[in-house]
């Protein structure tokens, strides 16, 4: 599901040329993995507070 989720994404984003989309998807996305990963540790309260 997640391979043809990319693929249609990327197919939209070459049909309607909206490449400026990419950077900004994978930015939102490299953020939510960082909250994720640092939630349950001694870390959390720095990186909310950079939010």
């Amino acid at each position: 599901m997640a391979g043809s989720l990319v693929g249609e994404f990327w197919a939209f984003l070459r049909t309607r040329k909206k490449f400026w989309l990419a950077p900004l998807i994978l930015v939102l996305l490299l953020l939510s993995a960082l909250i994720v990963a640092t939630a349950g540790s001694s870390l959390a309260p720095f990186i909310y507070a950079l939010f």
